[in-house]
């Protein structure tokens, strides 16, 4: 983190040895400069120069979900019902802001626990927009070379490199399945035996176990059961058969009632090494990756700042 003016702001560094490119740099920008909305994180200014590329963004008192409940540290935040519900719903606002309402729209690529960051009232904030792709409303997919997290891309996505606002929704379902359980996705094994377990729990009526002991039975069955539901319609096998997120947001919200909608089998990859293989063949020279980030404490100076656009 550093400061700007009397203010705290959170600096991302990329060296010229980043594996995050000048493309994904620019992207990152051109997708947060012309948005404005509660649940994405706000691009404060940047910066170029020969050796560095610094973005500014607000910052965050309470880290990622990823450091925080679905790590060792998870009993430092009181992850409650009711905290887990307004995390889920604000991701859920967010996507649906990117994907239905700015235009053009916006598909993510890179939805995971590391990239929902937390504010001081525990309100998330989609952040890390490297991998973002502009959607104009004429398209019905992006062929792009595949990026973003194993255990988090949609299947299809995966093999074909046809990208889609359901690659996003499957993302979602992932992130809301961990959300639900308490469960870190550390490995592709283990987010693909989570979607898999909530089906067979699914199948046997049994959902509900799935929910995190760390709550102590101290939440509302139906709606939990409701929240277990949508995430398997967001990552089911067919991918237009998962919900667009204004429909997940109203799920959630309870404005549309799941207990007699069908939910299919989900997608998930059976043979990761056949997946990996593929990947290479189609984009060798560039692999999945994470934007290499690196923080510094200074105070800022000489930056292009975005107010104009976004107060």
């Amino acid at each position: 983190m550093g400061k700007l003016g009397d203010e705290v702001v959170a600096i991302k560094v990329l060296s010229e040895k980043s594996v995050q490119g000048e493309k994904e740099f620019l992207a990152e920008i051109e997708s947060l400069r012309n948005v404005k909305h509660e649940n994405l994180v706000r691009l404060r200014g940047y910066s170029t120069s020969e050796n560095n590329k610094v973005l500014v963004y607000d910052y965050m008192e309470q880290s990622s979900l990823a450091q925080t409940l679905l790590s060792s540290r998870r009993c430092d935040i009181n992850f409650t019902w009711d905290v887990r519900r307004k995390i889920c719903l604000g991701v859920a606002h967010g996507l649906a802001y990117l994907h239905e309402e700015v235009k053009p729209h916006i598909i993510h690529r890179d939805i995971k626990p590391s990239n929902i960051l937390l504010d001081a009232n525990l309100t998330a904030k989609i952040s890390d927009f490297g991998l973002a792709k502009l959607f104009p409303d004429n398209m019905t997919h992006i062929s792009t070379r595949v990026a973003g997290t194993i255990g988090y891309l949609a299947p299809e996505y995966a093999r074909l490199g046809k990208l889609t606002r359901q690659s996003d929704i499957y993302s979602y379902g992932v992130l809301l399945l961990e959300i639900m359980c308490g469960r870190s996705g550390a490995t592709c094994a283990e987010d693909y035996s989570l979607v898999q377990k909530a089906w067979e729990l699914y199948k046997e009526d049994q959902l509900i176990q799935l929910v995190d002991p760390l709550l102590s039975l101290q939440f509302p069955a139906q709606e939990a059961n409701q929240y277990l539901k949508v995430a398997l319609l967001c990552v089911q096998n067919v991918p237009n058969h998962r919900p667009p997120m204004s429909r997940v947001v109203n799920m959630l919200s309870n404005k549309i009632d799941t207990r007699d909608v069908q939910i299919s089998e989900p997608a998930v990859i059976s043979d990761l090494k056949i997946m990996k293989i593929g990947q290479e063949q189609r984009v060798r020279r560039t692999p999945l990756r994470h934007p290499k980030e690196s923080t510094c404490s200074s105070t800022l100076s000489s930056m292009y700042w975005t107010d104009s656009s976004i107060p």
